[in-house]
């Protein structure tokens, strides 16, 4: 009578039994687990963002012609290549969550790296959108001067949307980089592999997410209105 061998691969389970938490069953129900966890998370995040796109929709809808006068001052250039920026750091953030799931740790920390140069080469352009438009007296409540004189009170509105808006992105952006510092840190620990990806994947979605609302500033604040300059 044949006998059965049955081969385990003793290194994949002490490396799932490794990051594995006490109170899961399996690594499938913590991988379940932290996937719920961070779309509840992203869920508040659409809530806290669309609290400011409501506002701004509500202003813009009193004074059409105040915030439409304001898109000639913003560097549709500028802001056009950050688009761009963020666009081709999900694409990265994506090839590195499909390396980590394939054990190919070279990949994963190249990608990681890439997509960090993109994070901070968006931040370093909208600082320089920033230090001009501070350079032009157009920072609200600073000395704010406006060369349409009949819109000078009401583009202050749009301006510190702006401000507000781009800056918590910004801020979500200097996050997701801390983010991604600790993936570099952990990819180059060995610690991701087939098995056990998941803090790579979570931390991808929260990036993704960072991007899309960029996605819907851009035309809000740069293009509509473009017509009427």
């Amino acid at each position: 009578m044949a006998e059965t061998v049955v081969h385990v691969d003793h290194q994949d389970a002490s490396v799932e039994a490794t990051h594995l938490r006490h109170h899961f069953a399996s690594a499938q129900q913590q991988m379940d687990a932290s996937t719920l966890g961070m779309w509840t998370f992203l869920v508040t995040e659409v809530l806290f963002f669309g609290g400011m796109f409501a506002g701004y929709a509500v202003y813009r809808a009193m004074y059409p012609a105040a915030f439409a006068s304001t898109s000639r001052f913003m560097n549709i250039v500028l802001g056009g290549t950050n688009t761009a920026v963020l666009i081709c750091s999900s694409l990265t953030m994506a090839l590195a969550v499909r390396a980590a799931q394939l054990s190919k740790r070279k990949a994963l920390i190249v990608l990681l790296i890439v997509t960090m140069i993109f994070g901070l080469v968006f931040l370093y352009i909208k600082w320089v959108e920033w230090h001009a438009h501070w350079e032009e007296h157009m920072v609200p409540g600073f000395d704010f001067q406006y060369p349409v004189p009949q819109f000078a009170h009401t583009a202050q509105i749009l301006f510190f949307l702006y401000f507000m808006m781009t800056g918590m992105h910004a801020l979500h952006m200097i996050v997701g980089v801390g983010l991604l510092t600790y993936l570099l840190v952990q990819a180059t620990r060995r610690v991701f592999n087939e098995n056990y990806f998941a803090p790579v994947e979570m931390i991808g979605l929260y990036w993704h997410f960072v991007d899309i609302v960029w996605i819907f500033l851009f035309p809000l604040l740069y293009l509509i209105g473009q017509q009427h300059s």
